[in-house]
């Protein structure tokens, strides 16, 4: 019997996303050029940067803890260990 982890195939898998990725690109590049061109104000780069400073704190963040979690021994499961 299969694990529940493989009940589907790398390939398919990979396949699937590929085909995600097309489609995204298609609808993007439609809505590009539907908007035509439109500039973005100062309130828009600065709505811009923030977003992008907060996503890579967060990811960063998560990502040490995750990193001390693991040195640390806190995902070890109880019994073990130390």
């Amino acid at each position: 019997m299969r694990s529940r982890s493989s009940w589907i195939a790398p390939g398919i898998a990979a396949g699937i996303a590929a085909a995600v990725v097309v489609a995204l690109v298609v609808v993007s590049v439609g809505n590009w050029e539907r908007i035509g061109d439109v500039g973005i104000g100062l309130n828009g780069w600065i709505a811009l940067v923030l977003g992008i400073v907060v996503t890579m704190a967060v990811g960063i963040g998560l990502m040490a803890l995750i990193f001390i979690s693991s040195r640390r021994g806190y995902d070890e499961p109880p019994g073990k260990g130390k």
